[in-house]
């Protein structure tokens, strides 16, 4: 079955800044071994102009729990979460099975 590691992160206080330095994000999301698809997506604000409880969110699809797992506690996860990490804004992480 699909696993999906889903990422929403938290609105940061430079959205311009978070914005170059999310690029990098992605580039090394896509170095994680036996990923097999990515989705970025920019969350709408709210209908009056208000951010929403989101900016992002980024899905990480891969065959399985073992290979996610073993994917984002390898290098390349150390890297990929290291560049989330370091952009100051939090986040939530969650694993799913895809149905």
């Amino acid at each position: 079955m699909t696993t999906k590691i889903t990422l929403t992160i938290d609105n940061p206080e430079d959205p311009e800044v978070f914005e170059g330095e999310y690029v990098e994000i992605v580039d090394a999301a896509k170095q994680l071994p036996k990923l097999r698809r990515v989705e970025s997506a920019k969350v709408w604000p709210k209908e009056d102009g208000t951010p929403a409880p989101a900016h992002r969110t980024l899905d990480l699809y891969f065959d399985g729990y073992a290979e996610a797992s073993a994917a984002v506690a390898g290098p390349a996860g150390g890297e990929f979460f290291g560049r989330l990490v370091g952009t100051g804004v939090p986040f939530t992480g969650l694993f799913s099975d895809v149905e």
